[in-house]
C-alpha cells in the first residue's frame, strides 16, 4: 500500500508534542520579518532537539549558529539545572529578537548571548561543554569539528545541521562549491573519527546525531 509523503508526514507531526506558544510565536515572526527564515530550526527538529537535550540533561550547551534564537529555547529545555547555553552569531542585527524572546522564555538567566566571530569566541570561553549544536557557516564545519574534539566531553552529544546540504553532498566531487565539499568532508571526518559514534538523520537538511566516546 502506497502512501503519500504528505500524508505521513501530517501523521507524523499529529503524532509528535507540539511546540510551545511562546516558540510557535517566535516562529511566525521569523518567517513575516526575516527572509532567511528557512534557517530557521522548525517545530519538528526543534522537539527532536529538545528531546535530545532532556536525555542528556547537559550543564554546558554550546551553541554554534543562533540565527533568531528558536534552536537556542529548544535545547534550554533540558539544561540541568543551573546549567548554561551558550549560543553564538555574527548577525549584529539578530539580537534583538533573540533577547525578545529569551526574556520571555524562563530560560533568559540561562542563556549567554555571544556576537561575532564564533571560531574566536569559541577559543575565549575555556568551557567544556556536554551538548553541541553546530549549526553555523558551513565552509567552516571542519575547523569547527577540530575544536570541538577538544572542547566536548566524554559521552557529550555533538549535533550538526544541514549535513546533506540540499542533497548537494551526493555530487560533491563533481561539485565546484567550497560549502558542498567542506559539508562532505566534514561528514567523512565525522564518521571516519573512532572519537565519536555518528548517526545521521535525513530529516529536512540532514541532522548530524554523534556522542563522543
Amino acid at each position: 500500500m502506497n502512501f503519500s509523503s504528505d500524508r505521513l508526514t501530517k501523521y507524523v507531526n499529529e503524532h509528535t508534542c507540539s511546540e510551545s506558544k511562546l516558540l510557535a510565536d517566535l516562529r511566525r515572526e521569523t518567517e513575516l520579518k526575516h527572509i532567511n527564515s528557512i534557517m530557521l530550526s522548525g517545530e519538528y527538529q526543534g522537539r527532536l532537539l529538545s528531546l535530545i537535550s532532556k536525555i542528556k540533561q547537559p550543564k554546558n550547551i554550546l551553541e554554534i549558529g543562533t540565527y533568531t534564537g528558536y534552536s537556542t529555547i529548544c535545547l534550554a529545555e533540558g539544561l540541568a539545572e543551573n546549567g548554561k547555553i551558550h549560543t553564538i552569531d555574527k548577525n549584529e542585527e539578530l539580537v534583538e529578537i533573540q533577547k525578545k524572546y529569551f526574556s520571555k522564555s524562563k530560560f533568559n538567566k540561562n542563556i549567554e548571548i555571544h556576537t561575532g566571530n564564533a571560531l574566536e569566541i569559541i577559543n575565549g570561553l575555556n568551557i567544556d561543554f556536554d551538548l553541541i549544536f553546530l549549526d553555523a557557516d558551513k565552509e567552516n564545519y571542519v575547523t569547527y569539528f577540530q575544536i570541538i574534539c577538544k572542547i566536548l566531553n566524554k559521552n557529550g552529544i555533538l549535533i550538526t545541521d544541514n549535513v546533506l546540504w540540499h542533497g548537494k553532498v551526493l555530487n560533491s566531487k563533481e561539485s565546484h562549491d567550497d560549502v558542498t565539499t567542506k559539508i562532505d568532508q566534514f561528514n567523512k571526518e565525522l564518521v571516519l573519527n573512532n572519537k565519536f559514534q555518528t548517526f545521521m538523520l535525513p530529516i529536512r537538511d540532514g541532522l548530524s546525531i554523534a556522542i563522543k566516546l
